[in-house]
C-alpha cells in the first residue's frame, strides 16, 4: 500500500519552541512530514539536527530539507558558484546530522546563457560538490532538485528530471504550484497531475515523490505570490491532486508552502481521507 504524508514548509505556525522539538509539534496536530528550512543559510548546529533527527525518529515524522535561496549553480559568476557549491555541501552534511531524506534546492537561473550551457554549468557545479562530499566522507544524503516557478530559471520539469538522472544521489522535487505558474496554468485536471507521475516513471524509473503544493498567482515570467488553500481565485486545482495521489500507487511526501503552512497541509489530508472513505464506501458491498 502506498504511502502519503502531508507536512508543513517550515516551523507550525503558532509553534513556539525550537526547530529540534517541532516534529513533536508536528506530530500532535496528525501530520507526518517537516521540511527544514535553512532560508538564509545552514545555521543549525550538529547537536541540535541530531536532536532534531532523534525527535522525527521518536515521532515517526519524515523530514527533509529545503536548502538555502541564494544558489545558483548556472551563474555567469564563478564566485557566485562557488559560494552555491559551498552552500549545498553545508547543507549535505546537516542534512545527514539531521537524518533529513531529501535536501531540496533550486538549481539556478539561464542568465546570459542558454538552456544548455546553463544546464552544462549546473552540472560541473555538482561534480564539484560530490567530489568535495566524498572526501568530507559524507555518504547519507539525496538532493532533491526542485522545478522552479520562474521562466528565467533552470528547472523545468525536463531541466530536473535531466539533472536527476545524471547523478546518483539525486531524486526530483516536483513544486506543482510552480509546475503550473511556469507553464501559465496548464494544470486543469487529474489527468495533467497524472501525465506528470508518468513522466517521472518512464524517465527516471522511481514510484516515490517528494513535492511541494500551494496555490499560486502568476504573471507572464511565472511565479508571483503564494495563496491559501482555500482562496479558489488561484490554482492549481487541489481536488485533482489529491485524488491523483490517492489513486496512483506511489509513496508521496507533500510539503505546504501556502501562507497557512500546517493547517492548509492539515486541509489537505483531510480532503485526501475523505477521499479515502468515500472510495471505501463506495466499493464496500452493501448487505
Amino acid at each position: 500500500m502506498s504511502n502519503v504524508r502531508f507536512g508543513p514548509a517550515g516551523r507550525p505556525i503558532n509553534f513556539k519552541g525550537n526547530a529540534k522539538d517541532a516534529c513533536s509539534y508536528i506530530k500532535e496536530e496528525g501530520l507526518e512530514a517537516y521540511e527544514y528550512q535553512a532560508t538564509y543559510g545552514v545555521k543549525i548546529s550538529k547537536q541540535s539536527a541530531i536532536e532534531l533527527k532523534q525527535n522525527s525518529e521518536d515521532n515517526d515524522v519524515l523530514v527533509s530539507m529545503h536548502a538555502p535561496y541564494y544558489i545558483n549553480l548556472s551563474s555567469n559568476k564563478d564566485d557566485v558558484i562557488e559560494r552555491s557549491i559551498q552552500r549545498l555541501v553545508q547543507a549535505a552534511k546537516a542534512s545527514e546530522w539531521m537524518g533529513a531524506y531529501r535536501t531540496v534546492f533550486h538549481p539556478g537561473f539561464y542568465t546570459s546563457y542558454t538552456s544548455n550551457e546553463a544546464m552544462d554549468r549546473c552540472k560541473n557545479a555538482i561534480k564539484q560538490i560530490m567530489d568535495k562530499l566524498e572526501v568530507l566522507g559524507v555518504e547519507n544524503y539525496y538532493f532533491a532538485p526542485e522545478t522552479t516557478g520562474k521562466r528565467s530559471q533552470l528547472g523545468n520539469l525536463d531541466e530536473i528530471i535531466e539533472i536527476c538522472r545524471s547523478f546518483d544521489h539525486f531524486e526530483p522535487t516536483v513544486d506543482f504550484a510552480h509546475v503550473y505558474a511556469r507553464s501559465r496554468g496548464k494544470i486543469n485536471k487529474r489527468e495533467d497531475y497524472n501525465q506528470i507521475f508518468q513522466k517521472l516513471e518512464d524517465e527516471l524509473g522511481i514510484k516515490s515523490l517528494h513535492s511541494h503544493f500551494t496555490h499560486i498567482e502568476y504573471t507572464d515570467a511565472g511565479e508571483r505570490k503564494h495563496h491559501k488553500l482555500l482562496d479558489d481565485d488561484y490554482g492549481p486545482p487541489l481536488q485533482p491532486f489529491i485524488e491523483e495521489i490517492a489513486e496512483c500507487g506511489w509513496n508521496i511526501t507533500v510539503i505546504c508552502e501556502s501562507p497557512l503552512i500546517d493547517q492548509d497541509a492539515l486541509l489537505m489530508k483531510k480532503m485526501y481521507s475523505q477521499f479515502l472513505a468515500n472510495k471505501k464506501k463506495d466499493i464496500t458491498p452493501k448487505r
